[in-house]
């Protein structure tokens, strides 16, 4: 497989920082939107705030950025010497990648849908709703677990701990 010039890799390295830069920011912003319903009282008011969340995760940064993550990181271990499993911390980014947006896709987007659709339903009696809240619950706890993970990511590949598998043997 042809390798990309100096100049390509550049290029490629700030396509991915910018994926990774959305997705882990566009993580974060979701979490500070949930903030916002604390102290709201009306119902409209609650959809808009998790019809906001939804679209800022559905269409505009969240998961256009994962994917921007991945595609990148295809792109490089495919076209740089860095390859797909030549050292560990290579290995434990794309295990982590894979991980995140699985689990995003099962897990955190759903809870997500499920409250903005019973908001959209019922409005401000959602916060005594008991499915309403569990959703909330696990998408803001696992939610904030994954941003953390992906933020230790980030340092993975800085300091990229763990000698290469041909180094340790």
């Amino acid at each position: 497989m042809p390798k990309l010039s100096k100049k390509g890799v550049k290029w490629l390295k700030g396509f991915h920082l910018i994926a990774v830069g959305s997705w882990i920011g566009g993580a974060v912003s979701l979490l500070a939107l949930y903030f916002l319903k604390s102290n709201v009282a009306d119902g409209g008011v609650l959809f808009g705030i998790n019809r906001s969340i939804h679209h800022v995760d559905m269409n505009i940064v969240v998961i256009p950025g994962a994917i921007g993550s991945l595609v990148t990181g295809l792109f490089y271990s495919t076209f740089t010497q860095w390859g797909f499993f030549k050292h560990n911390w290579l290995t434990v980014k794309w295990i982590v990648t894979l991980t995140a947006i699985l689990f995003g896709t099962f897990y955190l987007g759903p809870w997500e849908t499920t409250m903005m659709e019973i908001s959209g339903k019922i409005g401000i009696a959602s916060l005594t709703d008991p499915a309403y809240l569990y959703n909330q619950k696990m998408n803001l706890m696992f939610g904030t677990v994954q941003v953390l993970v992906l933020m230790v990511t980030i340092f993975i590949s800085i300091f990229k701990p763990w000698k290469g598998k041909k180094q340790a043997k």
